[in-house]
């Protein structure tokens, strides 16, 4: 626990806010806009850089990127990552030209171990459209899906599924995608392969890991 934190209060925040998921299709399809958020956290940790990427879809054409800073508000806290990314994310989406439709994150929306990920949590913030994109499980099981591109099998977690395992480069590492807001699962499959044209990540999210500091993810 982190001193001074009260981390039950933010867990039973999560519990509350994962209730107002939206887990079907509320948007315009296919989107016109799409953005890429991701964070990382230079200088030890004690900065959050948060990057968003505003791209026209499907051309994947981009359209404006930005970075924003700020001092970190709350340590590392496992299954509470959002809550120390979110406000730099929202700083960075606020910075953009105009508002996406859609926002793909680089990290969880409902494969959660309490259906709250950072994708969640910004689309119920913000009200926007939101897909959770995970490089890594962070909870539930699956099966190996298939070696080509689109290959997907179902993330469970229990008797519920709470994401899909899919191949977005052949005989690459899959990807864990998951409802974020407003979004059905299938549909979250479909655009974020439509947002896959060559490397591992999708373009939006690629993008942005590269300009907030991280590995490209290729």
């Amino acid at each position: 626990m982190a001193a001074g934190i009260d981390t039950k209060a933010l867990i039973e925040r999560q519990r509350e806010l994962a209730a107002r998921v939206i887990d079907r299709d509320d948007l315009r399809l296919p989107p016109g806009l799409v953005a890429g958020v991701d964070a990382a956290f230079p200088d030890e940790g004690r900065t959050t850089r948060a990057a968003a990427v505003l791209m026209r879809f499907p051309q994947l054409e981009t359209i404006d990127e930005v970075v924003h800073e700020q001092a970190t508000e709350l340590p590392y806290i496992p299954g509470l990552l959002s809550f120390r990314e979110l406000p730099a994310v929202l700083g960075a989406l606020e910075r953009l030209a105009v508002p996406p439709e859609l926002v793909l994150c680089d990290g969880q929306g409902r494969a959660h171990p309490r259906r709250f990920g950072i994708a969640c949590h910004l689309g119920v913030t913000t009200g926007l459209a939101t897909i959770g994109v995970g490089k890594s499980r962070l909870c539930g099981q699956h099966d190996e899906p298939g070696p080509e591109k689109g290959a997907a099998v179902d993330l469970v977690d229990g008797d519920e599924v709470i994401g899909r395992v899919v191949r977005t480069r052949s005989r690459v590492r899959p990807l864990y995608l998951s409802v974020g807001h407003r979004v059905s699962l299938a549909t979250a499959v479909d655009l974020v392969l439509a947002c896959t044209p060559r490397y591992r990540l999708p373009e939006p999210v690629r993008r942005a890991d590269r300009l907030a500091g991280r590995r490209s993810g290729i």
